[in-house]
């Protein structure tokens, strides 16, 4: 049971950093395809309410510490701007498990002014859609190519 527990933390917390960990990884620790959904939403869900109502705090106490002050206008930060100009709050949140982390993607619709909730519904109806997505896929391509790297 304790292993269990264990194996579910360790691939939430991961879930939080990398969204493809979740599918992965719960397909790989033989949980079923539906516990493996739940277990990936969780885990980015979990990234999502951290960086929404702890991202102010973490910005102005936290990361000062730890980062020098960088300039603004970076490589970086006009992709995140051309981006948010072209796809907006939805185009954003549909793109956090593929091209952002669960971190990257709530920091940036945090950044641009979005109202909390509004990250929160959005960022749920990204992360069940792709959980059951990739998890489906690496489900069914999973069972089908394993065996054959077994052998």
């Amino acid at each position: 049971m304790q292993e269990e527990i264990l194996k579910v933390v360790t691939i939430i917390l991961l879930t939080m950093l990398k969204f493809i960990a979740g599918p992965t990884l719960g397909f790989a620790g033989g949980f079923s395809l539906l516990s493996t959904i739940l277990i990936t939403i969780t885990g980015m869900m979990c990234s999502v309410f951290i960086f929404t109502f702890l991202g102010k705090l973490l910005r102005e106490k936290v990361f000062p510490r730890f980062f020098r002050k960088k300039r603004k206008f970076s490589k970086r930060s006009r992709r995140f701007v051309t981006i948010w100009k072209k796809y907006g709050i939805i185009g954003v949140a549909a793109l956090t498990p593929i091209i952002f982390t669960p971190i990257g993607g709530t920091i940036l619709l945090s950044s641009m002014g979005t109202p909390k909730e509004k990250i929160i519904f959005v960022m749920l109806l990204s992360a069940i859609f792709w959980a059951c997505f990739f998890s489906s896929i690496i489900h069914f391509f999973g069972a089908q190519i394993l065996p054959s790297f077994m052998q």
